[in-house]
C-alpha cells in the first residue's frame, strides 16, 4: 500500500425516482458538490473530472462531453480535463480504473466521478426506441424483435433451466432487494412493500419476466470523489476506500453469440481479481452486483463464487441474501427496486459499496462491520463482467 494508492474519499447521491422539474444539469451539480463537501475539499481542489454518459438526451450528452459541467461548477481554467468514459453498465468499473491510474501515475490529484440520468421522466416512447436499439445487432436480433426485455428473459430462462429455480425463486431475488430498498432513503420504491405472490400476479412482460421483475426507469445522480492515501492523511481522514483487485472479460456484443446465457462470463472476469486482493469470496461481506433483470444478479453471485453454483436463486428465496441474512446483496436496493438510472445503475451501487465501507448507510441499513466488497458490472446485452474488490481501511 504506496502512498500513491488511489482511494475513495468522498460520495454524493440525488433521491432516485421520477423528477421531471430537476434539471439535469442541476442534478449533476448538486451531487458533485455534496461528494466534494463529503471529502473535505474545495471545488478548486478537483483537477480532473471523468463524467459517467447519460442516455436520456442527445443534447445533455452533448453539453457533458463539450464540458459544461466545468463551467456549472465555477472550474473554468482550473481544472486539469474532462472527459467521458462508456461501456454501458460496466462504466462505472471502468471509470474507476481510468481514476486509479491517474491518481496512481501522478497525473491527478483528486478526481471527481459525476453521474446523472433523467430515464424516469423521459418521454417513454423515445427510452422505448433507445433500449430496442442500441447494443441491440441490427442485421439480425432487431430484425426479429429483440429488445431488452427478451434478452433478460432468455437469460432467465437458460438460468432457470440449469439450476432448477421456479418463478417463485426468480420472484424472490425482486422481494430481497425491495426489502433493502425500504431501508434506503434515495430509493425509487422505498416506501413500497413487495411479495413473491404480487410478482407472479404481475403481467407477463417476456416469458418468464413479468412486470415487478423489470427494471424500472429512474432520474438519479451519483459523485464520488478519489484521491492518493497520502492526500486523504493530509486531509485527516480515518477511513479511506481502497481498491484492493479487479478484474474483467469481454464476452460479446450480440447476446446471440453468447453460448452460456446462464452463467455469462462472471467465472472469467472473478480469479484475476481475487488472486489480486488476496483474498477470496468467502470473505467477503457485501456484495453489489448488477441487477437489471434477477437472473443477471444470480448469475453473477454464482459466477464469482458468492453462491454455490444452480443455487443462488434458491438462496434467495430462504432470505440469506436480505437485510439480516448471510450475505447482504445490493444494500441499496439495486436497478430493480432503488430504480434504473440507465448506465449510472451501476454507478449507484458503487456508491452504495463505497458508503457502506466507509460506515455511512445509516443505522437501519449498514452492515456492522462492513470491510471488504464484490462489485459486479455489465453493459449492453450484458457484453462484459466487470469486477471491483473495495476495502474498508485506515488511512
Amino acid at each position: 500500500m504506496s502512498d500513491t494508492e488511489p482511494v475513495f474519499i468522498g460520495i454524493g447521491e440525488q433521491p432516485s425516482g421520477r423528477y421531471p422539474n430537476r434539471p439535469f444539469m442541476g442534478d449533476l451539480v448538486r451531487v458533485g458538490v455534496a461528494a466534494v463537501k463529503d471529502a473535505g475539499l474545495t471545488m478548486t481542489d478537483i483537477d480532473t473530472i471523468l463524467l459517467i454518459p447519460c442516455l436520456h438526451s442527445p443534447a445533455d450528452q452533448a453539453d457533458l462531453v463539450f464540458s459544461r459541467i466545468v463551467e456549472e461548477l465555477g472550474l473554468n481554467k482550473k481544472v486539469k480535463c474532462q472527459y467521458m468514459v462508456h461501456s454501458g453498465g460496466s462504466t462505472s468499473d471502468n471509470t474507476i480504473r481510468t481514476a486509479a491510474g491517474l491518481i496512481d501515475s501522478g497525473h491527478a490529484k483528486n478526481v471527481l466521478v459525476l453521474q446523472a440520468e433523467k430515464w424516469g421522466s423521459a418521454p417513454v416512447t423515445e427510452m422505448i426506441d433507445m433500449l430496442t436499439a442500441n447494443g441491440i445487432p441490427r442485421e439480425w436480433e432487431k430484425q426479429s424483435g429483440v429488445s431488452f426485455n427478451a434478452v433478460g428473459a432468455l437469460i432467465q430462462q437458460r438460468y432457470m433451466f440449469e439450476s432448477g429455480s421456479t418463478p417463485a425463486d426468480m420472484a424472490s431475488v425482486c422481494v430481497a432487494l425491495r426489502d433493502w430498498a425500504n431501508l434506503n432513503p434515495n430509493a425509487m420504491y422505498k416506501d413500497k412493500k413487495l411479495t413473491v405472490e404480487q410478482v407472479l400476479g404481475s403481467k407477463m412482460i417476456t416469458d418468464p419476466i413479468r412486470a415487478f421483475e423489470c427494471p424500472m426507469l429512474a432520474d438519479g445522480a451519483c459523485a464520488l470523489v478519489l484521491t492518493s492515501r497520502s492526500n486523504a492523511r493530509a486531509l485527516g481522514k480515518d477511513r479511506v476506500v481502497r481498491i484492493a483487485g479487479e478484474g474483467g472479460v469481454v464476452s460479446h456484443y450480440s447476446i446471440g453469440q453468447e453460448r452460456e446465457v446462464g452463467k455469462l462470463g462472471w467465472e472469467l472476469a472473478g480469479p484475476a481479481a481475487y488472486e489480486m486482493a488476496g483474498w477470496g469470496p468467502e470473505d467477503a461481506d457485501i456484495a453489489e452486483i448488477y441487477d437489471s433483470y434477477a437472473a443477471v444478479l444470480t448469475s453473477g453471485l454464482e459466477g464469482l463464487g458468492l453462491a454455490p453454483k444452480g443455487e443462488a436463486a434458491r438462496m434467495f428465496a430462504r432470505g440469506e441474501f436480505s437485510p439480516g441474512g448471510r450475505l447482504p446483496v445490493n444494500t441499496n436496493g439495486g436497478l430493480l427496486s432503488a430504480g434504473h438510472t440507465g448506465v449510472g445503475g451501476g454507478t449507484a451501487l458503487l456508491t452504495e459499496g463505497v458508503r457502506q465501507l466507509l460506515g455511512r448507510a445509516g443505522s437501519e441499513r449498514q452492515v456492522e462491520g462492513a470491510t471488504r466488497a464484490v462489485l459486479g458490472g455489465s453493459g449492453g446485452t450484458y457484453m462484459d463482467s466487470q469486477v471491483l474488490l473495495l476495502e474498508g481501511v485506515s488511512a
